[in-house]
């Protein structure tokens, strides 16, 4: 920190880069990965590729919302703290609490529940195909229609999946607005 208070040069520098960096590889991910993945991977092999990724990226996303907010905290008087300060703490504090929810809880028992679908997948010789491949009934549907133990797997499976997901976008929301809120505060930066 320089004497006036103020951060210096390497602060700030390290603050914009790891925000943006964070911000970009939840764009990457969130948007052009597991799309790209799910369009031309196999379901079985997109889930395993899924199952490895989502847990580094969870953490990864959880670390840089913990070092921005080690990086503004110290850096503010809490009494004098202006609202675009208070906002941008609470933003990196929220995708910290979303980051951490989705490592520490939801991404392992939306896995959980995926293995425990593909498991019963893999008995009816379903999961080698790339999605939107196979002609004719959706062999999935039929599947879920006649086993209720399979139907209830998948409910729980997407509300973990969603819930993950909804966590996920408060992530990217949160991070974008810091960088709107910093684009726009250059001058103060």
């Amino acid at each position: 920190m320089e004497e006036d208070g103020e951060p210096g040069g390497l602060i700030k520098m390290v603050h914009l880069l790891v925000l943006s960096g964070a911000w970009g590889m939840q764009m990457w991910v969130t948007f052009v990965s597991g799309f790209l993945l799910f369009r031309g991977l196999p379901r079985h092999t997109f889930g395993l590729v899924q199952s490895k990724l989502f847990p580094v990226y969870f953490r990864i996303s959880m670390g840089c919302a913990f070092i921005n907010l080690c990086i503004l905290a110290p850096q503010h008087a809490w009494a004098h703290l202006t609202f675009w300060e208070t906002s941008q703490l609470c933003l990196l504090l929220l995708c910290l609490t979303l980051a951490a929810i989705n490592a520490q809880w939801l991404e392992p028992r939306t896995t959980d529940a995926m293995w425990a679908l593909q498991t019963l997948e893999k008995e009816r010789g379903l999961g080698r195909e790339v999605p939107g491949s196979h002609q004719g009934s959706d062999p999935y549907r039929q599947f879920r229609e006649q086993d209720p133990k399979y139907s209830g797997l998948r409910q729980v499976f997407f509300r973990y999946h969603g819930l993950s997901s909804i966590c996920n976008l408060g992530c990217l929301l949160s991070n974008g607005l810091c960088l709107a809120g910093l684009a726009l505060n250059l001058s103060r930066l």
